[in-house]
């Protein structure tokens, strides 16, 4: 497959060759275009970035190759204590793919869904962003973290993920098996099991990545 590869400084990143047991999916909760994800990251000391992102278009950019790896799950003592687990540093054996993504969209007066911001006390659409033209609208009861309403993944999007996914598991032995439980805190993400998991598979505060159901079917699918 066909990769954009970034002049992303070392700098940025942890140079440190490490086995990889785990792949991670993620959405950037930006909107169209990877530079801007690109010079957030490079304009922070901690070495946050994940791999890979993928592109509206489908396209796949790699930031670094994935022997190193980079702080990307934000991972917290209280979630091991919580789940009677000991901590365990999984950055270093996991590979991070950002889906280019708003994320969670709040609607407006105007019949429109723009992407959310925080007001100080509630999520509210940011109207000074463009509306969403494609989303995904989950059941009023059965709203996805809190949220009823996504931007939704391309199918271009899904069928690069795919394929940058399988040739991942296939260079380094990683299991291609969908697991059911990516969707909640899992215990088996965080023991490292060998797998494909998703951000909140780690964090309960994180709602990347959704589960739309051609995501699912395309992980199923492996």
């Amino acid at each position: 497959m066909n990769v954009i590869r970034h002049n992303f400084p070392a700098t940025q990143y942890v140079c440190e060759r490490t086995e990889k047991r785990q792949i991670v999916l993620h959405h950037t909760a930006s909107g169209p275009g990877v530079d801007g994800d690109i010079a957030w990251w490079m304009k922070t000391p901690e070495r946050v970035a994940t791999h890979f992102i993928v592109d509206r278009e489908g396209k796949v950019h790699q930031l670094f190759d994935e022997e190193f790896w980079g702080y990307h799950l934000g991972l917290a003592q209280k979630v091991f204590t919580q789940m009677k687990l000991p901590y365990k540093q999984l950055d270093r054996q996991s590979i991070g793919i950002e889906i280019d993504s708003w994320g969670y969209l709040e609607p407006h007066t105007d019949g429109q869904f723009y992407p959310a911001k925080w007001n100080g006390s509630r999520s509210v659409p940011n109207t000074a962003a463009k509306p969403v033209k494609y989303f995904y609208e989950y059941c009023s009861n059965q709203k996805w973290k809190g949220h009823r309403y996504y931007e939704k993944y391309t199918t271009a999007q899904i069928n690069a993920v795919r394929d940058l996914v399988r040739e991942l598991c296939t260079r380094h032995n990683i299991p291609k098996t969908y697991n059911p439980d990516m969707w909640e805190l899992s215990k088996r993400a965080l023991t490292g099991t060998p797998g494909i998991f998703a951000h909140c598979s780690y964090r309960t505060d994180k709602s990347d990545i959704h589960p739309q159901p051609e995501m699912i079917d395309m992980l199923k699918a492996l």
